[in-house]
């Protein structure tokens, strides 16, 4: 079995001003190489939280392009890492992760509680969805992201992961305790239910698939009801820097965020300190596992199979 070529942003927790906030990698599961292309270091990243403005998030990519989405920027890149460009938006604030449908790149902004869509065409923003609830019933209304009469700052939900196909738009956050579906009639449906703190929720083999991070584990339910569980890698506690630096717990080990699939019931999931697991979620295994660093603030975010090469 040839194992994939990976790509990986991650974020640095707890940095200081000075110091890289993460990065961007290449993660050859083959030769076991890994390769940073770009290290994070803005000045003007916001220090008021563990995570907020640090680091790279979602990855996306459209003919020889890498997309890559910081919390309030978008920025767009060659396959060789040289910048082509970056777009800001008043609505994009503390964006995770990203997802392409034909020329659209659909981004959550977790600081509105909503989803913006950028035209990979006319390199603009062009609309976005405020999610707010009505009792038991989901609600998204449209607005205008490039006009000044937007949704307010909320992160009621924490919409952290979105991911687009044929049936629809998938979205779920660490408290909306549900994967949640946009259709095309812009109403918002909930395909089943989710713990609190999800990260990566989506349709997969007639299921769905999600990083339980707050239980360490990487789960898969099927319709029928079967479920498959995967523990998250841990480590000595001797082995890991900086162990203990963070007193909120945020940047702790085995924290489980950064999903994709790979082929045949392969996915690829990240976990803190930066590593990458291959897991067979048919035999629900872990086959090939790369560490990044031992740093435990070093968390994997976005993860995409490499195109390129």
């Amino acid at each position: 079995m040839k194992l994939p070529k990976l790509i990986a942003t991650s974020v640095v927790r707890g940095s200081e001003k000075g110091q890289s906030h993460g990065g961007v990698y290449t993660v050859d599961f083959n030769s076991q190489e890994v390769k940073q292309h770009i290290d994070w270091n803005d000045g003007d990243i916001d220090f008021s939280g563990r995570g907020w403005d640090r680091g790279l998030r979602g990855i996306e990519f459209i003919d020889q392009q890498v997309w890559i989405a910081a919390s309030d920027e978008l920025f767009c890149y060659s396959p060789e890492f040289e910048l082509l460009g970056s777009y800001r938006n008043e609505y994009l604030k503390h964006c995770h992760e990203i997802s392409r449908r034909d020329h659209l790149l659909f981004l959550t902004s977790t600081g509105y509680d909503s989803v913006l869509v950028f035209n990979l065409k006319t390199l603009s923003f062009i609309w976005g969805l405020y999610i707010s609830r009505n009792g038991d019933d989901w609600v998204g209304q449209r607005f205008d992201p490039m006009a000044q009469s937007g949704p307010p700052f909320s992160n009621n939900y924490h919409i952290n992961m979105i991911h687009v196909a044929e049936t629809g738009v998938y979205f779920s956050g660490l408290h909306t305790r549900a994967l949640l579906r946009l259709s095309s009639d812009m109403t918002i449906d909930q395909v089943c239910s989710l713990p609190e703190g999800t990260h990566n929720a989506r349709p997969f083999a007639d299921g769905v698939i999600f990083n339980d991070t707050k239980s360490d584990v990487l789960r898969h339910v099927r319709r029928e009801g079967k479920s498959v569980t995967v523990k998250v890698p841990s480590y000595k506690e001797e082995d890991l820097k900086f162990h203990g630096v963070d007193s909120t717990k945020v940047a702790r080990q085995s924290f489980g965020r950064g999903l994709c699939a790979v082929s045949n019931g392969i996915v690829a999931a990240g976990s803190s300190p930066s590593t990458i697991s291959l897991y067979d979620m048919k035999a629900g295994e872990r086959i090939a596992v790369v560490n990044l660093t031992m740093d435990i603030r070093n968390a994997i975010h976005g993860l995409e199979v490499w195109p390129f090469d």
